[in-house]
């Protein structure tokens, strides 16, 4: 990392709100519907922009994430802007890991009481981004695309906005949703490896 990158990150971690504090902020923000309203579905969010098959600019996806207006990032020392920090020093985390070391990557996913793993909010905040740009995303949401199955460990946990969930369960799956939340890391992984030519042309 350069000096000047490494200045920028530094800085940002300085002005970022605790996560702890950030979940209840947004807790605190529902009315105004941001994106997410925890951690988890927070992290998925981010996890697609990181991931998914466009580049887009901070404004573009902060600001619906968080609610926020885009005079928002011309202030520093409010509570926005201390969110606006956290979640980019989280994206930079995230494309960190998995341009570094992808077998690192660790959605933060929630725990039930008994210590389940419950993904459907991290799957939900992930393909709420997906929808910011989802023609985009458009041949892989064909069951008929071979590579539609890279989507599949976390659209398996979502819902459409009538509640009914997007995916059936797969053939000869008794059981679709047990220890699913095991495939995610390596299927946002191969996602981004997927995406990456077409996100990231090389010019001819």
């Amino acid at each position: 990392m350069s000096p000047r990158r490494r200045k920028a990150s530094s800085s940002m971690a300085a002005a970022a709100m605790p996560l702890a504090e950030l979940e209840r902020w947004l807790q605190a923000r529902v009315d105004r519907h941001p994106a997410a309203t925890s951690l988890p579905a927070l992290d998925g969010y981010v996890a697609a922009i990181v991931a998914g098959p466009v580049s887009m600019g901070p404004l573009d996806w902060i600001c619906p994430l968080l609610a926020i207006d885009a005079d928002a990032f011309n202030h520093g020392d409010t509570p926005e802007f201390a969110a606006i920090s956290a979640v980019a020093l989280r994206h930079n985390e995230i494309s960190q890991t998995l341009s570094t070391a992808p077998k690192q990557f660790a959605p933060m996913h929630r725990r039930e009481a008994n210590g389940d793993v419950d993904a459907r909010p991290w799957c939900q905040g992930f393909y709420a981004a997906m929808r910011l740009r989802l023609p985009a995303w458009a041949p892989l949401l064909d069951a008929s695309n071979v590579n539609h199955r890279l989507l599949r460990p976390i659209l398996r946990h979502c819902r459409d906005d009538q509640g009914r969930p997007l995916l059936g369960p797969p053939p000869n799956s008794p059981d679709p949703h047990r220890n699913a939340y095991a495939d995610i890391p390596a299927a946002v992984e191969a996602l981004r490896q997927y995406w990456m030519p077409i996100r990231y042309p090389r010019a001819r």
